[in-house]
């Protein structure tokens, strides 16, 4: 192996660790020396990962933190397993929110975009971009993020702006791209189209208004109910359900429109419910989306009434120039005064959002560009039905189906100008519509060369769709693209399982003909202690850069990836923070013990192995097992679980403390050169597992240990151990189990930690006898005992006495002058009732054939034995209460 160029130059560990001294040296040395860049190598099997690309106005919050912590654990761990690893990084140019961020800068300066111009304000946005643009990038880098910094991308650097041209060029010659009148989301704030989905709705308090309307030539009216009345100005219609009884005459007349003095008509659709209001609805095509579709189908003219300010226009009469909300107020007092105003009721309901700016979005029809989903969304769906892609957990396919089965055309146009703009031009002479990957210098049809391109720009999701080949050098067939295509696993959250999974799945469908990745992870928001969603407006959000400034940043990572199920919120509560930085320094404080008893340490043969040992090696070999197979998995969770109870409680708090005697014993070299053999294979071992979950931690502890490498983050993968020893781990559990119980008794009892007091232990097994009997020396160590004397039967019991009952070992502390009788009588009554909750668990497991059927034999007999244990338990417990009750 190469020499070490990392290693510091003495083996002392200080006292404490502190992130702020070990993070920034360690992330430098590893961006520095190339560890995470790696060339194509065809002799490798691939992994790669394509980063959600964060907005380019971004900073680090705690969901950006959870998502790239999950990816960055998923590519350490498959570099140590040997992988040709890619995870590409990379930011996204965020159309409205960028040109918003500048908008507000020349708003401060006193002029606007319109007074720049397109191109000197694109100029500014790229100022902008690359001011402000790597912020995102140096925050992941203080998370620890492991991707491959020499090929990170931007949705509109050259290669994605090229692959944008080339999808759209596509999809507009196969018919799939069009143009057409439709409607809309409108955010009159941020004076552009938003898609449904990017659409929030929130629960407001409003009114139902009841509105008379007269029909023509009769004495009858039809009372409709509106929330929004300012839209009566452009209504067409009033629908009624075609079976409704009450309206049935009237259908195919004519009504009198209030305010308006327009005629029209009465029509018959089933959309309309006729338990809603007074079951006759008013339709305003140009301005409801059900309406539209009903205007649609009833060939219906479309008024517009509103323009893109939210001011009412010319059509609107004598209300043209006010605002909607203004508008509103006038034409209820007008409506009054007409005598058609029927009542107002209070009426909650939700109203649309833009999720950018909180701005009421309004409906309108405009011209816009579409993409036909109809065709994209058959094989999109085909492929989670058959299982090519499945989502982790699996119930997030359900909810992908649900939205694609239903999907409707996708509106790809924004009005703005910051975004890759639309390569369609049009010919001022001859009208020709031009579709070009290249812009176009004069017309195909007529050779004039007075062509403009239209003005709007592509929906910001248009090229995030493409990113997990457009990221790799598509439409060129680079080596990349070769090797990494299709990516191994997408890591995103639950809330952009529309904006942004489903888009890159139709789209892979349709460019490369296979999945963009084979497994989509789905992992859920990270919330307050309280459930809430994390807002400025609640002032209940977490900066993770001020946590990792106080806590640092492997602590953030382990807190967010623990004590949660795979897909599921987390709560955030701070308190774990405290209790993720006791787990770093236990294992901190752990390393420096054991490198400090390796001075005089040398590679050679181990004498005899310990039970402690064998233990500790069995138990070491099932963690590795059971953490490389919960990764596999994805469920990280339960990875990182098993590492905090293998290094917490069985490393640290037994295992070191069952090596001290040898250690300490430097009269007995081959006892002494034993264990620390052990504890060195165990906790290198130990510390590359949890690599991938603590990088920065681990590192420097792993440089200070008398091993080879430059980095353990280029260390192998730790094979599973072939080591067990099933005998060692059974016996071990019962030496633990009888320290344990000495120790609660005490405990209880309120015995002070420095009295030693005697131990009586009855083990008619001869087995179990033996183990005890070798443990003697561990079990006055460890439990505070002046004796201790084993027994195969006893004449009677010790009276006075503290008890505990094992699976076939009874424990008696005399305690005559220290023991509470009531407080022990209570103590072994708590004891029973456990053990028959236990019990009662048990039988109904072993009752229900569904696992008696399913289970393994051995499974189901392991559980049998288990039951009669408990049984025993619970029959000694009962004699031994018995015992104390009658004195």
């Amino acid at each position: 192996m190469e020499e070490n160029i990392a290693k510091t130059d003495t083996v002392e560990m200080a006292k404490t660790y502190d992130s702020s001294l070990v993070e920034g040296k360690w992330y430098q040395y590893w961006e520095d020396s190339g560890f995470f860049h790696e060339e194509v190598n065809k002799d490798k099997p691939a992994f790669s990962i394509v980063m959600p690309p964060p907005n380019v106005t971004g900073a680090l919050h705690l969901g950006h933190a959870m998502d790239s912590t999950i990816q960055d654990i998923l590519t350490r761990f498959k570099r140590m397993q040997g992988f040709n690893t890619l995870w590409v990084p990379g930011t996204d140019h965020a159309g409205i929110a960028t040109q918003a961020k500048v908008e507000e800068q020349l708003a401060k300066e006193g002029t606007s975009r319109n007074e720049l111009g397109r191109e000197k304000f694109l100029e500014r946005v790229w100022d902008w971009k690359k001011q402000y643009g790597g912020r995102i990038t140096q925050q992941l880098r203080r998370l620890g993020a492991s991707c491959d910094w020499e090929r990170e991308r931007f949705t509109m650097d050259e290669g994605c702006s090229r692959s944008v041209r080339e999808a759209f060029v596509d999809l507009y010659s196969k018919g799939l791209i069009y143009r057409g009148n439709y409607i809309v989301n409108w955010c009159p704030k941020c004076h552009t189209t938003i898609s449904d989905i990017e659409v929030e709705h929130t629960d407001r308090d409003g009114n139902l208004y009841h509105l008379r309307y007269p029909v023509k030539g009769s004495q009858e009216s039809l009372v409709v109910a509106t929330t929004r009345p300012e839209t009566m100005l452009g209504d067409t219609a009033v629908a009624v359900h075609p079976q409704d009884e009450r309206y049935q005459h009237l259908i195919g007349k004519t009504l009198i429109l209030p305010l308006m003095n327009r005629e029209i008509p009465i029509i018959a659709d089933e959309y309309v419910d006729r338990e809603f209001g007074t079951g006759a609805v008013k339709i305003t095509p140009a301005h409801d989306p059900n309406d539209f579709e009903i205007g649609l189908r009833h060939k219906l003219p479309q008024i517009i009434v509103l323009d893109k300010e939210a001011k009412m226009n010319e059509n609107a009469g004598q209300y043209q120039g006010m605002d909607r909300f203004e508008a509103r107020k006038a034409v209820v007092e007008d409506l009054k005064t007409a005598g058609v105003l029927v009542k107002i009721d209070a009426h909650a309901h939700a109203v649309g959002e833009c999720y950018r700016c909180s701005t009421i979005i309004e409906p309108l029809v405009s011209k816009q560009w579409f993409v036909k989903m109809g065709p994209l969304a058959e094989p999109a769906i085909d492929v989670v039905r058959d299982g090519r892609l499945e989502f982790v957990p699996d119930r997030f396919d359900k909810i992908y189906l649900g939205w694609m089965e239903n999907i409707r055309d996708w509106c790809i146009s924004r009005q703005l100008w910051w975004g890759h703009r639309i390569p369609v031009w049009y010919c001022d002479k001859c009208g020709a519509e031009i579709c070009s990957k290249e812009d176009p210098s004069s017309c195909p049809t007529c050779g004039a060369d007075h062509l403009k391109q239209d003005p709007d720009v592509l929906d910001t999701w248009f090229s995030s769709g493409l990113w997990p080949f457009s990221t790799l050098g598509w439409p060129e067939k680079t080596p990349e693209l070769e090797q990494f295509y299709p990516t191994s696993v997408l890591v995103t959250g639950r809330d952009i399982i529309f904006f942004w999974v489903a888009r890159m799945i139709f789209m892979a469908m349709e460019f490369k003909k296979e999945v963009p990745f084979p497994k989509v992870m789905i992992h859920g928001l990270v919330l307050d202690a309280q459930g809430r969603k994390m807002s400025k407006s609640l002032g209940n959000g977490v900066d993770p850069i001020e946590v990792i400034d106080q806590y640092g940043a492997d602590t953030l990572r382990f807190m967010l990836i623990t004590g949660n199920t795979p897909g599921n919120d987390l709560r955030f509560h701070p308190e774990r923070l405290e209790a993720t930085r006791n787990f770093s320094n236990k294992i901190w404080n752990a390393s420096r013990y054991v490198l400090l008893n390796l001075e005089d340490y040398e590679e050679g043969p181990r004498g005899e192995l310990a039970l402690a040992d064998r233990w500790i090696l069995t138990r070491y070999a099932s963690t590795v097992e059971n953490v490389t197979g919960a990764l596999e998995k994805f469920d990280l969770g339960e990875a990182g679980r098993l590492l905090y109870e293998f290094i917490w409680n069985e490393f640290c708090d037994w295992y070191i403390e069952l090596t001290k005697p040898r250690l300490y014993n430097k009269e007995d070299v081959l006892a002494r050169h034993t264990a620390q053999s052990v504890l060195l294979e165990v906790l290198e071992g130990t510390l590359r597992l949890l690599h991938p979950f603590m990088p920065f931690l681990t590192e420097e502890i792993w440089q200070n240990f008398p091993v080879q490498g430059k980095s353990i983050m280029m260390q192998p993968w730790p094979e599973v151990p072939a080591y067990r020893d099933a005998v060692a781990e059974g016996n071990m559990t019962l030496l633990m189990e009888a320290i344990k119980a000495i120790r609660n008794i005490r405990a209880e009892m309120k015995v002070s930690p420095g009295q030693k007091v005697e131990i009586i232990i009855l083990a008619p097994d001869q087995n179990q006898r033996a183990v005890l009997e070798n443990g003697k020396a561990d079990i006055l160590k460890l439990a505070g005992g002046a004796s201790v004397e084993l027994f195969e039967t006893l004449p009677e019991k010790p009276s006075q006495s503290a008890s505990a009952v094992l699976e076939g070992v009874e424990i008696y502390l005399p305690l005559k002058g220290l023991m509470d009788l009531d407080k022990e009588v209570a103590r072994i009554e708590k004891e029973i009732s456990l053990v028959l909750q236990d019990q009662q668990v048990l039988e109904t497991k072993l009752n229900n054939p569904g696992f008696t059927s399913k289970a393994p034999a051995a499974v189901v007999a392991k559980e049998r034995e288990r039951l009669e244990g408990l049984s025993a338990r619970r029959v000694a417990l009962e004699e031994r209460l018995n015992e104390l009750k009658q004195g």
